[in-house]
């Protein structure tokens, strides 16, 4: 533990350079929530009088998730540019494991993406009506948790299977585009599966329904909102696909990168 606690804080030392900057994405974040949600919400209920609810109340889960998405994908960007500087020699040099470089690498992602999340999910928890108990909190914190560290798993598994900035940026906005919109971020699940009988492609409704970042969204909306109904499901989703992307970076990390 010693090893991998060194390399989480050679990235938190990173993360807090551009601390301004955080800043500035997270009061963006807030400004979609407070600003495009009510704008939508009054479009879909002109009548309403209460800007806190309706879509406003829907959409603070999922921005809170697309806002965890985004902080922990930003370590691929940085082992990225380690390959291209050459700096991965020297974080290869140190005197710890390879796995144990690995795995600081993927949880520096992780804890990185928690903090970051932390004042949205905190807006979620004051504007939202429903008080979660302590199990239903410490759940949703380990689910998130999960799913950063697999979010951060997928970027180094990229970042360290690209060889420019370019090939990098690419994967990453498919990536993003790809899982944002097909999802429950944006609009209800139910919504998008009512689309297969217009003929909407069945593999993207599929991808909806097992995408980590719908069944996050939708497991704080059963807790905050009330609605969909909690599922076992939606936790067993998230650790499949941390589990998978965890290991396939630890493992390209190790394999890949100490060949360059």
């Amino acid at each position: 533990m010693k090893a991998i606690i060194h390399i989480l804080e050679h990235d938190f030392r990173n993360f807090f350079r551009y601390k301004w900057w955080l800043v500035g994405l997270i009061s963006m974040n807030l400004a979609d929530l407070f600003i495009m949600a009510i704008v939508y919400n009054r479009m879909l209920n002109p009548d309403v009088t209460n800007t806190i609810g309706g879509y406003f109340q829907f959409f603070a889960p999922g921005l809170t998730v697309t806002g965890l998405f985004a902080s922990a994908f930003m370590i691929g960007r940085e082992i990225n540019m380690e390959r291209r500087r050459e700096v991965h020699h020297y974080m290869l040099s140190l005197p710890m494991t390879r796995f144990e470089l690995a795995m600081g690498r993927v949880l520096s992602g992780g804890l990185r993406g928690m903090l970051y999340m932390s004042p949205l999910l905190a807006t979620c928890l004051i504007l939202l009506p429903n008080v979660p108990t302590i199990e239903q909190f410490l759940l949703i914190l380990a689910v998130l948790f999960l799913l950063a560290t697999g979010i951060s798993g997928l970027s180094i598994a990229i970042a360290v299977s690209t060889s420019s900035l370019e090939k990098f940026i690419t994967a990453r906005g498919l990536v993003y585009y790809t899982l944002f919109f097909c999802s429950s971020v944006f609009y209800p699940l139910y919504l998008i599966q009512s689309l297969a009988s217009s003929g909407f492609p069945t593999v993207l409704i599929t991808l909806a329904e097992i995408n980590p970042l719908s069944n996050a969204s939708d497991m704080i909306r059963s807790f905050l909102l009330g609605y969909p109904s909690f599922s076992p499901t939606m936790v067993f989703n998230v650790v499949v696909f941390s589990v998978i992307f965890t290991l396939s970076a630890a493992f390209a990390y190790m394999k890949i990168i100490e060949r360059k």
